[in-house]
C-alpha cells in the first residue's frame, strides 16, 4: 500500500449535478494534506467518499488499501464533519466513555488530558457547549482514536486563533507518530503553516494535487514584454496571464528546462499557486 486515499476516474452525482467527477489522486502515506477550493468545488465530497458516507456514482476509491465502508478501514479513520456532529444530551465525560467503548485504539490519556487541558466541564452536555467548544470535543474524539488517516473538514472553522494555533500544534504531535491527515479548509495561512501536501479542486475536478514544495519550485511568474501566451517560451504551461499595455505577467508551471531571456522571472506563494488554480479560467486575458 503507498497511498492513504487512492481515487480512479471517481465521481458523485446529486439528481442531475455532478458534485465530484473524473478524480483521480492518490494520497500519500505519512502527509499532512491540504484541501482547499471554493465552496461547492467537490471537498466535503470526497471526504464523504472517503469515509464511506456516501456511495461513488462513477469511478472507485480505496482508503487505507480497502474498502472504505469496511468496519476494519473505518477502525483506523477519524473523521470531523463541518458540522462537528456531537449528541446534544450527552455530557462531555459521557462522550469520552463512547470513544472509548467503540475503538478498539483509545487513548483514554490522550484524550483525557486534551479535555482537561482545553478546560471543558466532563458534566456540562455537548448542547450547551459553544461552537468554539463543540469543535474541540469533536476534534478530540477523533483524535483520541488515534487514526491512521484522519479527515477534517473545516476542523477549525468556530475557533479563535489561538485555540487554532494549539489544535496545529496537536496535529504536528501526531504527524510525526506517522498519522496521515486530509485538513479540508479555506485559511491558507494555516495551510501553508501545516501542510507538505497539497490538492486543489474547482469545480468539483481535481486542477492541482503534489507535494507543496516541488509545486512552488515547477511554477514561476514571469514578467516581460507584452506578448500573447503563443509567445512564451516552450516548455511552460500558462496557468494564469495578464496584461498591462506594455507588459505581461505570466503565472506557468515548468517543464524541463528553457530560455527564458528577456523574462524577469519570480518565485510564487502558495496563496498565489492556490488561488491562480482555484480561479476561472485557468487562463485570463486582463488588460489594465
Amino acid at each position: 500500500m503507498t497511498a492513504a486515499i487512492s481515487a480512479v476516474g471517481l465521481g458523485r452525482r446529486y439528481s442531475r449535478r455532478w458534485a465530484l467527477h473524473d478524480c483521480t489522486v492518490a494520497v500519500p502515506l505519512g502527509c499532512v494534506v491540504g484541501l482547499v477550493g471554493a465552496n461547492g468545488a467537490g471537498k466535503s465530497t470526497l471526504l464523504n467518499l472517503a469515509m464511506g458516507m456516501v456511495s461513488p456514482s462513477v469511478g472507485s476509491i480505496e482508503v487505507l488499501g480497502g474498502d472504505p465502508t469496511d468496519s476494519r478501514t473505518l477502525g483506523r479513520v477519524g473523521f470531523v464533519a463541518q458540522s462537528t456532529p456531537l449528541y446534544e444530551s450527552l455530557s462531555v465525560g459521557e462522550h469520552l466513555h463512547l470513544g472509548r467503548a467503540l475503538n478498539r485504539s483509545w487513548d483514554d490519556a490522550l484524550a483525557t488530558e486534551r479535555i482537561k487541558r482545553l478546560g471543558l466541564d466532563l458534566s456540562q452536555r455537548a448542547g450547551g457547549l459553544s461552537g468554539g467548544q463543540r469543535a474541540q470535543l469533536a476534534l478530540t474524539l477523533a483524535i483520541g482514536k488515534r487514526p491512521d488517516l484522519l479527515l477534517l473538514d473545516e476542523p477549525v472553522a468556530t475557533l479563535d486563533p489561538l485555540a487554532r494555533r494549539h489544535f496545529q500544534e496537536d496535529l504536528m504531535t501526531l504527524a510525526v507518530a506517522g498519522t496521515t491527515m486530509v485538513v479540508s479548509s479555506h485559511l491558507l495561512a494555516d495551510i501553508e503553516r501545516i501542510c507538505d501536501y497539497l490538492i486543489v479542486m474547482r469545480g468539483g475536478v481535481v486542477a492541482l494535487a503534489g507535494d507543496v514544495e516541488e509545486l512552488l519550485a515547477d511554477h514561476k511568474v514571469l514578467v516581460g514584454a507584452r506578448c500573447d501566451a503563443r509567445s512564451l517560451p516552450t516548455g511552460q504551461q500558462v496557468v494564469q496571464i495578464s496584461h498591462t499595455r506594455r507588459q505581461t505577467t505570466a503565472l506557468v508551471r515548468s517543464h524541463g528546462p528553457a530560455n527564458l531571456d528577456g523574462w524577469a522571472v519570480g518565485n510564487v506563494g502558495l496563496e498565489d499557486l492556490v488561488l491562480a488554480y482555484m480561479s476561472e479560467p485557468r487562463i485570463k486575458e486582463v488588460a489594465a
